[in-house]
């Protein structure tokens, strides 16, 4: 059996492996020296944010403050390569379907705008005005702005996000699918109802205070590796990491920090996890439920034995709701319920407790591990509840934390790019550019893909990202694109997305975050972003454009509006001449951007006020609440296993990969080479189907209705994962996940709850 591509796994997250890698990327770039000077203005107070994760830069900062993946996505744009119209040219979008999302993009940066030519097949340059002009039409005429979609990705700019969202509002419709209503959706709802505030309530700066971090269903050393550094640092002085993570993840173990000299000249590292459970895929929410019923059960020995509280009853009487209800539905869950659905035993979640007991302040990081799941809102607040318990929310060193994705997917949200904005968002841009807004909520992610099918969306126009490769159910979302009059990607490479024409296509290239934004004047443009910590700061490129037909997202976006909207209500060109201006507008229709365009220029920029974090509470009562739904009636895991072959199939990315972009073939963190099409499972799954390493299998999704599902030609692999789940990359596998099965509230894609089962193939 050919296992070749199964090989030795990282003794430890970063290290020489990181900076080996570091260089082969810059290599492969072809501008190696260029690169490496880029990077050294990467998320510096007079440089540019890292086009990757979305993790918080120190208030106090003035480190050297990039990661393996900052170098991967900086040298991905940085690329001398070039897809010119030569390229196209030379291959028509039939031919190009055929490449992989590595092969595709590996062709370099777009150089020109391009229109879709059917009879051809091939893509055409075009000029810019013709462009907007022909887009423009297009959505003039159709006879409801409501059969438009307008996508947005996390890669945009504060500006470009708000100049999208006012224009799509002047055109009529809140049809605003995002890249977050496939995340961190179930992390703002859960905590608008908990503690009224959408976004984390800690500051980087907290975590050097933490006297125990616990980190739920994510995995910082391939999604977010700067995190990595602040989990060493607080490992090292005594804080106590418990991890919750059905796979055993490498940066989670072990992290050696490729800026600490002498831990890599002694070849050494640190261990970050001091306890690490693998629970059993969507069994998250039992096993902090069972952290809670342990710290209640402390609670009343203590009690007895006249020891001082374990709970926070200040806390809890003056700043909580509904305490007591939660209390009776914990004492409600057997220890037996738990045990069954976390997968982990009691003893195991009574030792986590004991952490949390012991620990004065304590944060709680999750991502998409606890998002991606049918009942991630009941999980998030079953998060808050125990976080509640012994007031470790608004008080330095302590809260929530969800760590998001793509680097500005939560500034975003800030500026308005939601299906349902709230009334005085839309009241207050009603008042300060006097039109009248549309009211109705409009699309997300989900209802778009839907309304695409049933013909009910003619046009979709998508603000960066890889729409077609993000979302579930892969082949039902490229028909639902190639059936639409009009289709407008807004991107930096070629990707499969573009490969999905409507009846009208374009692909419009746009700068990329490295590269200088000047405007007619010569003078250069600073945009701006929201980390996970809500700080808002300034990025200014510092490369020359990969090509002098590119414009900026805020150009392309304002040659659109001024195309389809016309000046009426805002003079587009002049927003896209000088983006403080749009600032301005920000300004007077978003609270907490007073004074922005000062602030903005300030080293490390800003923190947008965060209430919860002030423990002022803004729910219907007033105060912090508890949640007492029941544990669900079964996880995925808890199905899987009534019927002989199923297994739970969760998707991640692989080490050399951001979101759908792929920069490598490699994921040594796990130990897999040259190779994606692959299965992670227990050694004891493999040998009770007797299979071997290696072996190739179909996988079947098991979601009944009637839809046939299969990810063809996998190879499995032994991994330390529980009996029963299994995992696999993505796009490559999002095919087997269901458009119908979506998270309770959320309506987020149920990526890491998917039923499978297999189907075995020969060796080719």
């Amino acid at each position: 059996m050919d296992t070749k591509f199964i090989g030795k796994k990282s003794a430890a997250a970063g290290g020489w492996g990181a900076l080996k890698s570091c260089g082969k990327q810059l290599l492969q770039s072809g501008m190696p020296i260029a690169g490496a000077r880029t990077m050294l203005k990467a998320n510096q107070p007079d440089g540019f944010d890292c086009p990757g994760c979305a993790w918080g830069d120190p208030e106090h900062g003035s480190s050297f403050e990039f990661c393996e993946n900052g170098v991967k996505a900086v040298a991905w744009e940085a690329t001398e390569k070039r897809a010119t119209p030569a390229f196209f040219a030379e291959n028509t979008v039939s031919e190009l379907r055929r490449l992989s999302d590595y092969e595709l993009e590996l062709n370099g940066r777009l150089t020109h705008p391009m229109r879709y030519d059917a009879i051809s097949d091939r893509y055409l340059p075009v000029a810019w005005e013709d462009a907007f002009t022909e887009i423009g039409s297009i959505l003039k005429g159709l006879d409801n702005p409501d059969r438009a979609e307008f996508y947005t990705s996390g890669r945009a700019s504060n500006e470009a996000a708000f100049l999208y969202q006012l224009f799509v509002r002047i055109y009529g419709t809140n049809n605003f699918p995002d890249c977050s209503n496939m995340c961190h959706e179930a992390s703002g709802i859960a905590m608008r109802q908990a503690v009224g505030v959408g976004k984390g309530t800690v500051l980087l700066e907290d975590f050097e205070e933490a006297d125990a971090i616990f980190v739920i269903g994510q995995n910082p050393g391939t999604n977010h590796p700067r995190m990595l550094g602040d989990l060493r640092r607080a490992a090292l002085r005594g804080a106590r990491i418990v991890v919750f993570n059905p796979i055993r993840e490498r940066g989670l173990e072990r992290f050696s920090d490729p800026q600490d000299k002498i831990e890599m000249l002694r070849g050494g590292s640190t261990d970050i996890a001091s306890h690490y459970l693998q629970p059993q895929l969507g069994g998250d929410m039992a096993a902090v439920r069972g952290m809670a019923k342990a710290v209640l059960a402390a609670e009343d020995a203590a009690v007895a034995a006249g020891l001082p509280p374990v709970l926070d009853h200040a806390f809890l009487v003056e700043h909580c709701a509904g305490f007591a209800e939660y209390r009776a539905a914990v004492e409600a869950t057997s220890w037996a319920d738990i045990e069954d659905q976390s997968g982990l035993s009691r003893e195991e979640i009574e030792r986590a407790a004991d952490v949390y007991i012991a620990a004065e302040r304590v944060i709680c990081t999750w991502a998409m591990g606890v998002t991606q799941h049918l009942h991630s809102v009941a999980t998030i607040r079953e998060i808050a509840n125990f976080m509640f318990l012994r007031g470790n929310i608004g008080r330095s060193g302590a809260g929530l934390c969800p760590v998001r994705g793509h680097s500005n997917v939560q500034g975003d949200r800030t500026v308005g790019i939601n299906e349902q904005p709230s009334d005085d968002f839309l009241d207050a841009l009603e008042k300060h550019f006097r039109f009248t807004v549309p009211r109705l909520h409009g699309h997300n992610v989900l209802s778009a893909i839907g309304a695409m099918l049933d013909g009910s969306a003619e046009a979709f126009i998508g603000l960066g990202g890889n729409f077609a490769r993000a979302t579930p159910d892969s082949t039902l979302v490229e028909k639902a694109l190639r059936r639409l009059k009009l289709t407008v990607h807004i991107a930096t490479k070629p990707n499969h997305s573009h490969l999905m024409p409507g009846e009208t296509a374009f692909i419009l290239p746009c700068l990329g975050r490295t590269e200088m934004d000047l405007n007619a004047a010569g003078n250069s443009q600073l945009v701006s972003v929201e980390d996970s910590m809500s700080m808002v700061h300034g990025s200014a490129g510092i490369n020359r454009p990969a090509s002098p037909h590119l414009l900026s997202e805020v150009a392309i976006i304002a040659g659109i509006a001024q195309a389809t909207v016309g000046p009426s209500v805002v003079d587009w060109a002049e927003l896209a001449e000088d983006y403080d201006r749009i600032r301005d507008h920000i300004e007077a229709t978003i609270p907490g951007f007073e004074d922005y365009n000062r602030r903005l220029r300030k080293p490390r920029g800003f923190h947008l006020r965060n209430a919860a974090a002030h423990r002022q509470w803004q729910t219907p009562t007033g105060k912090a609440s508890f949640s007492c739904q029941a544990l669900p009636e079964q996880t995925v895991h808890q199905r899987a296993r009534k019927g002989e072959g199923r297994f739970a199939l969760q998707t991640f990315r692989s080490h050399d990969q951001y979101n759908t972009t792929v920069y490598g073939l490699d994921d040594r963190y796990r130990g897999v080479y040259g190779e994606r099409q692959v299965i992670f499972i227990n050694p004891e799954d493999l040998r009770a189907m007797n299979a071997e390493a290696g072996d190739r299998i179909d996988v079947v999704g098991e979601h009944d209705d009637g839809i046939e599902r299969v990810a063809r030609n996998f190879r499995l692999v032994p991994y330390d994962i529980p009996r029963g789940s299994i995992a696999g990359y993505y796009p490559e596998l999002n095919v087997l996940v269901p458009l119908g099965s979506a998270g309770d509230e959320s309506d987020t894609p149920t990526s890491k709850s998917i039923m499978v089962s297999f189907r075995r193939r020969h060796a080719a």
